[in-house]
This record gives C-alpha cells, sequence and structure tokens, in this order.
C-alpha cells in the first residue's frame, strides 16, 4: 500500500522575502482595484474574508479598543436575522468597502448591513427547489465570498442546493454577465452558476442528483483567488451514513468575472492520478465525500489555495474502502490557475474516528531560530495536534513521525497501522483515555470512574471503534478527543501575523461509540444516500459514563485557550476559559475541596486584535455571557464586559468611521460592541 501523508511537487521555490514585504504593503494599499487584500487607513481596517483576511487568522489590525478601555464596550447595534429564520449563528460576516455582509437563514439569504446602524441595506435569496429543500447544511452557511470587479464590489455565495451566486455589492442585484440562465422557474436569467453540471453526475435541475447516486451540498463560502472563485462542498453528516455510495466532494473553480467553469480537482483520484493507488478495491468508483466543508485558505501571490477535507463514506467504519484512501481528512495546496496539486498531507489514514479537519489552515511568516524566515499554513485539528508546513512546498517545519496505533476488531475493518504524529507543536489537549486522566479529587470519586470505565473500552488517540457484539461485553470505546473535542467548527483557532503567535480554543470531550450492522442503522434514517447497506454503521449514541456526582470523569482543565508560539513550536501558555462553573464549584462531592480554575468546558470563540487577545465564554452561573479580553504574550486577563449573549462559531473586528468594532454572532443575531462614541445618533448623517 502506498503511504501518501506527504507529497509535494518539485521545483517550487519561496519568493524573496523583500519582495514578499514589498508586495504585501502594495496589495494592502491598492484592495480598491480588486486584488482582494484587506485595505487598512486610519478611519478603516477591513474583515476581508471570513477568517479576516487570505491567510485566516482572524486578526485586525485595528487598535482602537484597549486593555484600559475594554470595560467601555457597550452594544451599539444588534442585527435580528429572525425574520430570515436565522437561527445557527455559524456566519461570520465580511467587511468591506464600507458594507458589512453575512447569510442568515435555511434559504442562506445574503444580507447588507450598514456597519454603523445595523441596518439593513438590501438581502437577496434564490427561488426555491428540491435539492435546497433536502440540503441538511442549509442553516450551515459560515459567510461570503469577496471581490472586485473593474473597482465595484462583487459578492459571492454557495448556496444549500449547490448554486454559484455572484451579487452586486452596491444593490444586491444579480451580476451582469456571470453564469447564465438556469431552468428553473424564478431563477434570473444572470448572476448564477449550477455547479452540479460541472461535477458529471446525471442530475435534474431542480431534484439534483438522485439520492441513490449521491448527495451534496455547501456550507462554507467561495474564495476568489485573483481571478479564480474556488469552491469546497459538504456532504451530508458521515454518521447519518449507511450506504456505501455516495459521489465525491471534489473542488470546483470558476472565472470571477464570467463564471465559466474552470477545472476541477478530484478528491477521489481516477486511475492514472496521484493517489489513485491508495485505494484498494474498486471502491473509488460508487463512493464518495472527502469534502471540503471547512473554510479555505488562499495565498494569492503565488497562485495556492488551502484545502482541509474530512472522511470518505461513513463515520466510524470503512471496511469497504480499504486503504488509506486519498484524499481524506488531508490537507491539500492546489494551484488556483490550474487546479494541479502542489502538495498534499494527509492528517489521517483511513479515517474512522471522524477526525475531519474543521479549521480553516492558518498562514503565519516565521523566524525559526538557527533556520530563518519560513512562510508557514497550519492546520488545526478534532485530536488536538498542529500541523505545521512550509506553505510553498508543504515540507513539515518539524519532523513528523508515523507511530503504530490499535488495530480493529470489528469484522472487515482494516486500520492503518500508523498514524502521523508531529514531534512539534505538542499537543493542545488530552489524547486518549487513560487511568491516569480520570478524576481525583477524592479517593471515592476516583474509586468510582475506575469502576464507571470497566464498562468502556479505553485506550490512546486513535483508539478504534467497536461493535455491537464485542466479545468483551463493552459498552462503547472511548474516542478522545471525541468529534465534539479538541478543535472544531464551533471554536475556530486564530492568530497574530505581528508575532507568529497562534491560539487555539479547546474543549476536553470524549465520543462514545459502537458501531451497529448497515442495515439496522439504515432504518434510523429517514432519507438514506446510496444502495447498498455497508457492514456496519453508526449506531444509537452509547450511553456516556456517568458519576453519580454528576462531575466529568477526567480531570480538569475542562476548556483552555493554548498560545504557541509557532516560531519556535512550543506553548507559550495555556489558560483555562471563563471560570468553574458552579456545578462544579458547589458539588457536595467536592466540599471542602479547592479544584482551582477548571475552565467552564465550552468552545469558546476568539478574535486577535492589535492590542489583545478577545475571547466568549459563559460566567460560573452558566447563565451569564461575558467577553474577556487577554495578554497576548502572557494569557493574563485585562479585562471583562457582560454581553447579551456568548458568541457562538466566530467573532470579528474591524475599523469603520475611525472606530473599532467586535462582531459576536449570537445565534440569529449580530452584536456590536464597540466604545461609546462610536454609536450613531438618531437622524445623524454619517
Amino acid at each position: 500500500m502506498m503511504r501518501s501523508s506527504f507529497s509535494f511537487t518539485a521545483g517550487l521555490t519561496s519568493r524573496n522575502s523583500l519582495n514578499m514585504t514589498i508586495l504585501s504593503v502594495i496589495f494592502g494599499l491598492y484592495a480598491q482595484l480588486g486584488v482582494g487584500q484587506n485595505l487598512v487607513t486610519d478611519d478603516t481596517a477591513e474583515w476581508f474574508t471570513l477568517g479576516g483576511d487570505y491567510a485566516h487568522t482572524r486578526y485586525t489590525p485595528a487598535d482602537e479598543i484597549t486593555a484600559d478601555n475594554f470595560e467601555d464596550l457597550e452594544v451599539v447595534w444588534e442585527w435580528d436575522g429572525s425574520s430570515y429564520n436565522g437561527q445557527s449563528g455559524r456566519s461570520t460576516p465580511t467587511y468591506v468597502d464600507g458594507k458589512l455582509f453575512t447569510v442568515s437563514g435555511a434559504r442562506r439569504h445574503v444580507v447588507a448591513i450598514d456597519p454603523k446602524t445595523g441596518e439593513t441595506i438590501w438581502s437577496y435569496r434564490l427561488p426555491n427547489t428540491g435539492r435546497w429543500e433536502y440540503s441538511m447544511r442549509a442553516s450551515y452557511g459560515k459567510g461570503i465570498g469577496y471581490s472586485r470587479i473593474n473597482g465595484k464590489g462583487v459578492v459571492y455565495i454557495s448556496t444549500p442546493g449547490f448554486f454559484l451566486v455572484a451579487l452586486d455589492a452596491e444593490t444586491g442585484a444579480p451580476l451582469e454577465g456571470f453564469g447564465g440562465q438556469v431552468p428553473v422557474d424564478g431563477f434570473p436569467a444572470t448572476g448564477v452558476v449550477d455547479m452540479l453540471a460541472d461535477l458529471g453526475h446525471p442530475y435534474d435541475p431542480y431534484d439534483g442528483i438522485p439520492l441513490e447516486v449521491g448527495y451534496i451540498t455547501t456550507s462554507s463560502p467561495p474564495i476568489v483567488v485573483n481571478d479564480t472563485v474556488v469552491v469546497g462542498n459538504s456532504a451530508e453528516q458521515g454518521y447519518l451514513q449507511a450506504r456505501v455510495e455516495n459521489v465525491p466532494g471534489d473542488i470546483l473553480a470558476y472565472d470571477r468575472v464570467s463564471g465559466d467553469f474552470k477545472w476541477k480537482f478530484n478528491v477521489i483520484p481516477k486511475p492514472g492520478e496521484y493517489g489513485h493507488e491508495t485505494w484498494e478495491n474498486d471502491a473509488w468508483q460508487w463512493t464518495g465525500d472527502v469534502s471540503s466543508w471547512a473554510p479555505l485558505t488562499a495565498d494569492p501571490e503565488n497562485n495556492i489555495v488551502y484545502v482541509p477535507t474530512n472522511p470518505p463514506t461513513i463515520d466510524y467504519y470503512g471496511g469497504f474502502r480499504p486503504g488509506d484512501g486519498l484524499f481524506g481528512t488531508s490537507l491539500i495546496a492546489l494551484d488556483t490557475e490550474t487546479g494541479e496539486r502542489r502538495w498534499h498531507f494527509q492528517t489521517v489514514h483511513h479515517d474512522v474516528w471522524n477526525y475531519d479537519n474543521p479549521a480553516a489552515p492558518i498562514q503565519l511568516d516565521l523566524n525559526i531560530p538557527g533556520r530563518g524566515k519560513i512562510s508557514s499554513v497550519s492546520q488545526v485539528t478534532k485530536q488536538g495536534f498542529v500541523y505545521a508546513f512550509d506553505r510553498m512546498t508543504g515540507e513539515p517545519i518539524w519532523p513528523m513521525e508515523e507511530r503504530a496505533v490499535p488495530a480493529s476488531e470489528v469484522p472487515g475493518e482494516k486500520l492503518s497501522a500508523t498514524q502521523p504524529f508531529p514531534t512539534l507543536p505538542p499537543p493542545f489537549e488530552m489524547q486518549g483515555l487513560s487511568e491516569e486522566d480520570l478524576i481525583d479529587f477524592t479517593p471515592e470519586l476516583r474509586r468510582e470512574a475506575l469502576e464507571v470505565m470497566t464498562n468502556y473500552d479505553m485506550g490512546p488517540l486513535f483508539n478504534p471503534p467497536i461493535h455491537s457484539e464485542n466479545a468483551a461485553g463493552k459498552i462503547s470505546s472511548a474516542m478522545c478527543p471525541g468529534d465534539g473535542g479538541g478543535a472544531n467548527i464551533n471554536n475556530p483557532p486564530v492568530a497574530d501575523p505581528t508575532s507568529g503567535f497562534l491560539y487555539v480554543a479547546s474543549r476536553k470531550a470524549c465520543s462514545w461509540q459502537r458501531i451497529i450492522p448497515g442495515d439496522e442503522a439504515d432504518a434510523r434514517i429517514d432519507m438514506p444516500t446510496g444502495s447498498t447497506f455497508a457492514a456496519y454503521a453508526n449506531g444509537p449514541r452509547p450511553r456516556a459514563p456517568r458519576l453519580r456526582s454528576g462531575l466529568p470523569y477526567f480531570k480538569p482543565p475542562y476548556s483552555t485557550i493554548t498560545a504557541y508560539d509557532m516560531n519556535t513550536g512550543e506553548i507559550a501558555f495555556q489558560v483555562p476559559t471563563g471560570e468553574t462553573p458552579d456545578r462544579i464549584r458547589n458539588n457536595p462531592a467536592l466540599d471542602g475541596i479547592d479544584v482551582g480554575d477548571t475552565g467552564t468546558g465550552n468552545a469558546v470563540t476568539m478574535v486577535s486584535t492589535a492590542n489583545m487577545l478577545v475571547y466568549s465564554d459563559m460566567d460560573h452561573d452558566g447563565q451569564t455571557a461575558l467577553l474577556y479580553g487577554l495578554d497576548k504574550k502572557t494569557g493574563e486577563e485585562v479585562g471583562r464586559i457582560e454581553v447579551p449573549a456568548q458568541s457562538r462559531y466566530g467573532m470579528s473586528s474591524w475599523k469603520h468611521d475611525g472606530h473599532q468594532y467586535i462582531i459576536l454572532q449570537t445565534g440569529s443575531k449580530l452584536t456590536a460592541m464597540a466604545l461609546p462614541g462610536a454609536r450613531a445618533e438618531v437622524g445623524a448623517a454619517h
């Protein structure tokens, strides 16, 4: 079998660092010409992409908010998307060209908002289709893409029905000359591309791909890199799959002006393509997924887009698809002009842990002692690792080791004997579960935890799933971090490009998995994709370990922010988030015991500013939402304020009309925090 964790195309060279600096300054100053970089002036600091910039650092150079005035922040406006049926709060708005743009609700309405007042300027959505109605990612829209054509702004979105839409940023009207007429009643004559036409599968314009063949939708927005719009995709959730057929999540690219199709990258390689040998049977012909549902990152200067992917079809069982299965659970660098693979790294071979790469890769320019300047890209993962690479060549910045991992006892399953482990940076979260990790505040709690855990299969990182008829009679296996722990979609990492620091928010949580026969699993799914039952698939979630006291079975901290100095690969600090919850601090089983600061156990969102690191969490009472400011170098708290609700899935910060704003994603609402001087006076011009 071909071992293909890492591979790159030879002949790539880094640009002269001085030239890169000059070019970045030029691009920053002349964003209005359409080169797609953030504009920064005395009065304005844009948030150009979902992640703030193409490097996806979620960093702003805006510096009006400081440690001295942080606690003077107040709500200056709230925008409510409930009329669009907005609920999830997953979309991070883009601030560019004096407007705020976002998507809201299951129809994925595109909305332009006045950044001073929070008033809606315009909104747009496509007419209804059957393929939209079935989308399991409909309300998961994370934002928009943006570019400028002849100096005029253009908003791009990918819809739940798998259409690419381009809108005039000033009016919200479909862009003239982009795409063409889709044969569905009510669709505009321009401004729309039907992306199903470029995947190569039979489909109906209204209903989409037949479910027995597969299913595809989108959640993250497209990214515009120079002249190319690159579009990722999303499949149905792998834990809701029990049949082996599906369509691959191939990456598509279009001309940003005309909408003409440019290229397709096959995420499941066909015969003769790189990585085809990693599929040991004919599963490449009929199975799918390997979606890039997490946001994309780009290096416009070098025409590279970085694509994080998820596993092939069916979480927790892959016996029907033996082999490493490229490009599943990988980071792929593609040429944006041609779609050719520059390099890739597979972070999990033959993934059966739902360890999809859930966050956008982050680019930083580093200065590594003894090695000099390196342009990096890092992938933060669910399994608690940061995988760091030279972003031009894909060479790991620090050695990666293929280490032995447990084999599976599930009939028909053939796992990889090894998995890639970074030697640096060190992990940010508990990996695996052993007796050493169990609660030990008192001897009684320790004994109870040990007794409870006899019913579960504890093990190291990459502990495999077990099946319902396992010989040991265990309830389930422990996968730690679980698919809801570590770094995840709802707590994206951020960075500081001025220092090379990377900040990872994490919550300690394991998944307790047990797979059942595929036909039994299929009966639990309303509208299954595919036609052939897998031998096994995800069953009902078995009961998780419980202590009588209600305390977690593992030791604190329960949630943390870990700061890495990526110049050295070492942890600069790690701090618990929020405070110890009352349910822990006041628990009768801990009477008289000082448990210290455990962290809340919540997944927290962050934004990195010129002066501090800001994050959102709940108070110890679990009812009061707080916004915290931290020193970026030490993690020391410099301030906290009460806010209407905890931010979900992300935060952003930008500067408009001379004032810095922090945007909280609070469910259906956007909440704008700023200093009092930013508040718009009723009836005042701005």
